[in-house]
């Protein structure tokens, strides 16, 4: 296929005007949107719909219930048990494993989309539940009468301290921390923001658009990413090293310009040397 680049201001206005305020961003909405990148025609309101209609379906289950514990079960039946949700173990980094309506069709999606259709059941029946941006893999937690308890958003399984602190370990390896060095366990388990959740989404598929060498795809969520976190100078770094690579260059030279605006630290003079290039200098 041919691409161009061209800005498609109808989808990137309609995410700009779901994430201009924290106080009222609509998750579910803003997460389904994502997928307007692959999917133009994408009918959104169709998605919510089907979100609705297990919302009822879920709450018929329910039949007055009010035990706090008890509604948890019932929702992990349905979700893990009867509509069968977990994990795509066959093509993990399938960028459609982040597309909500996609994870609905078939199921199968990553930790954090997973999690944000499990949240949406979880919170029309008034349980506490909210996002986790646990390191590796994205979590749920929930709190109960009997206090706090996480969970795997791919299976509904209780995790126990223990086994988060193990989930830890590659992680501090990576940052050459020892158990004794690392934060609190408790620092992990904050609570993320829709936010913060969109960006964890965003942030997978820019990784995946990276590393399959889709310029256009990885503009387009950039784009969003421009727009969701526009305080981040790096952004424009990245997608201006997006656009270099697919050949757009006056929008590239624009991007890394604007940057280099911003204090860049070691990468300025790369940056700067690409740019020289860009312009023929």
């Amino acid at each position: 296929m041919n691409w161009s680049y061209q800005d498609s201001p109808s989808s990137l206005q309609y995410f700009a005007s779901l994430v201009q305020s924290d106080e009222s961003l609509p998750l579910m909405e803003a997460a389904i949107s994502i997928a307007q990148d692959a999917v133009p025609d994408l009918d959104l309101q169709s998605i919510i719909a089907e979100l609705d209609r297990l919302q009822v379906r879920l709450g018929q289950r329910l039949a007055g219930e009010t035990d706090t514990l008890q509604i948890l079960h019932v929702l992990n039946r349905f979700f893990y048990g009867e509509l069968g949700f977990a994990v795509n173990r066959n093509d993990y980094y399938d960028p459609a494993n982040s597309y909500i309506h996609h994870v609905l069709q078939t199921r199968r999606g990553i930790p954090i989309s997973v999690a944000v259709i499990w949240l949406e059941l979880a919170l029309g029946l008034g349980l506490q539940a909210q996002g986790v941006s646990f390191p590796g893999h994205f979590l749920v937690k929930l709190r109960l009468p009997q206090g706090q308890i996480i969970l795997d958003p791919l299976s509904g399984e209780s995790l126990s301290a223990d086994t988060l602190a193990h989930r830890l370990e590659p992680y501090w390896q990576g940052l050459g921390l020892s158990a004794d060095e690392a934060a609190p366990l408790g620092l992990y388990l904050q609570a993320a923001s829709a936010r913060d959740i969109l960006e964890r989404m965003l942030r997978n598929l820019q990784e995946i658009h990276q590393t399959q060498q889709d310029w256009p795809l990885l503009v387009a969520v950039l784009n969003r990413l421009a727009l969701l976190r526009p305080d981040q100078p790096e952004v424009y770094r990245d997608r201006g090293m997006a656009f270099a690579k697919w050949g757009v260059t006056e929008r590239a030279i624009e991007d890394l310009e604007h940057y280099l605006q911003h204090p860049a630290g070691a990468e300025a003079l790369a940056v700067r040397e690409v740019v020289r290039r860009l312009k023929g200098l």
